[in-house]
């Protein structure tokens, strides 16, 4: 499994890189918090749909252990999606850097 750093992605994203990054948790989740630019695909025919396996993609999920981003790089490796990569680390790990969360219990930037 190819994995992505937390600062690998953080500047994939600045420099406005051309790939999909998925977050593979349910809509509810999704509707909490998610990283900016993030579809919410979590169902695996869904993910056929939805993404190209032509196109550089990173799956991601809650932190290390969360299956959902593991199960969903596997489905997609085992149909020939080569540019694949995971962020293990997850919301937790981009929350805990104090990076940006978008969605209904995203952390808010103090007025001022």
């Amino acid at each position: 499994m190819k994995e992505i750093s937390r600062e690998e992605l953080k500047a994939k994203l600045d420099r406005g890189d051309q790939f999909v990054l998925v977050m593979t948790l349910g809509s509810l989740a999704f509707q909490g918090k998610h990283i900016p630019g993030s579809l919410n695909v979590s169902e695996p025919k869904e993910l056929l749909a939805q993404l190209d396996p032509q196109q550089e993609t990173v799956v991601y999920c809650s932190d290390r252990l969360c299956p959902s981003s593991i199960m969903a790089y596997h489905f997609l490796d085992s149909r020939g999606y080569q540019k694949l990569w995971r962020y293990s680390g997850g919301l937790s790990d981009w929350e805990q850097a104090g990076y940006p969360l978008e969605g209904e219990l995203a952390p808010r930037a103090p007025a001022g």
